[in-house]
C-alpha cells in the first residue's frame, strides 16, 4: 500500500490537471535560449495571447512595481523588468486564474507578500527588487496547486487548522505528509523555473537551508511575515509565522531599515484592496 507521502505527491503532479502555462511561454522560452534573439522577436510572441498580454500588463501597472508612467506595452514591461520577472508574472496570472472566490484572501496575502519582498530588497539595496517581488508572489504556489489538484483537502486543512488551532504548514504536514513549499520544489522543477526563483519559493519557510540564493530566501520569509503581521489577505491561518534572526545577517538590516519598510507598507498595502487577477 502506498504511504501517504507517495500517494498524495502523485496526485499533487498529476500531469493531465496540473494547472497549464501557455504554449507562448514555452515558444518564449526558446526565444530566450538564443543569444540571436531580440527583446522585440521576445515581445512579440508574448502578445500573440492577447488575454495573457492584459493581464501581465495589468500586473506591472499594480503597485506592486510603482512605476511612476503607465507600462502600455510588453516590450517597455520587458526592458524595465527582464525575461525571468515576465516569466514568473506569466506563471502567477495563469495559475492564479485556477483560483476560487474562497482562496481570494490567498491572492491577496501574494500580492502582499511580493510588496513586502520589493520593499525589504530595496532597504537591502539589492540591484533587481522585481525579482525579489516576484518570488513574493509565488511563494504559496503549492497551496494553489494542492486546492486546484485535491479540492476535498482544503476543507480537511481548515478544520484541522481552526480545530488545533495550528499553522496552516503544519496542517499540510500532518495531512499531506509534506507542505506546500515541497510542492514548489516540484512545480519549480517540471516548469524549469530559474533557481534564483526556486530558492525563494522552496525554502520561505527555512531560509538557512538556501544554498545558491539564500538572499531570495531570506527577503520573501521576511515578506512573509510581514504581510502577515499586517494581517494583508490570509495565508490559511490566523498566525504570524516565525522569523529567523537569521535573515537579518544575510540581509544586513538593522532596526533603523525595519522601520523604514513597515512604513512604506503601510502606504503600499492601502493601495492593494481590489487589485484582483480576474478584473479586465
Amino acid at each position: 500500500m502506498q504511504d501517504l507521502y507517495s500517494k498524495n505527491k502523485d496526485r499533487i503532479l498529476s500531469v493531465k490537471d496540473l494547472p497549464t502555462l501557455p504554449t507562448v511561454l514555452e515558444e518564449v522560452s526558446e526565444l530566450v535560449e538564443n543569444p540571436d534573439s531580440s527583446t522585440d522577436q521576445i515581445a512579440k510572441a508574448i502578445s500573440q495571447d492577447q488575454v495573457l498580454s492584459a493581464k501581465v500588463l495589468k500586473m506591472v501597472n499594480s503597485p506592486i512595481y510603482g512605476f511612476p508612467r503607465r507600462i502600455s506595452t510588453i516590450q517597455h514591461a520587458l526592458v524595465l523588468l527582464g525575461f525571468n520577472v515576465i516569466k514568473g508574472l506569466i506563471i502567477s496570472t495563469s495559475v492564479f486564474e485556477a483560483m476560487t472566490e474562497a482562496m481570494h484572501g490567498l491572492w491577496e496575502h501574494s500580492l502582499g507578500c511580493a510588496l513586502a519582498s520589493a520593499a525589504i530588497a530595496r532597504q537591502a539595496g539589492f540591484k533587481d527588487p522585481e525579482e525579489y517581488s516576484v518570488a513574493g508572489l509565488l511563494h504559496d504556489l503549492g497551496k494553489v496547486v494542492t486546492i486546484v489538484q485535491l479540492p476535498e483537502i482544503k476543507e480537511e486543512l481548515d478544520d484541522l487548522v481552526q480545530e488545533k488551532d495550528i499553522s496552516y504548514y503544519d496542517a499540510e504536514k500532518e495531512i499531506l505528509g509534506f507542505s506546500h513549499d515541497r510542492i514548489n520544489a516540484w512545480i519549480s522543477d517540471y516548469w524549469n523555473l530559474p533557481l534564483k526563483l526556486r530558492e525563494g519559493l522552496v525554502w520561505h519557510h527555512r531560509p538557512k537551508s538556501a544554498q545558491h540564493h539564500p538572499d531570495v530566501a531570506c527577503v520573501v520569509h521576511l515578506g512573509n511575515f510581514m504581510t502577515r503581521l499586517f494581517q494583508v489577505g490570509s495565508g490559511g491561518d490566523d498566525n504570524v509565522s516565525y522569523l529567523h534572526g537569521y535573515v537579518f545577517k544575510v540581509l544586513k538590516l538593522k532596526q533603523s531599515h525595519l522601520e523604514n519598510i513597515m512604513d512604506e507598507l503601510d502606504r503600499e498595502f492601502s493601495q492593494l484592496s481590489g487589485f484582483t487577477p480576474n478584473q479586465d
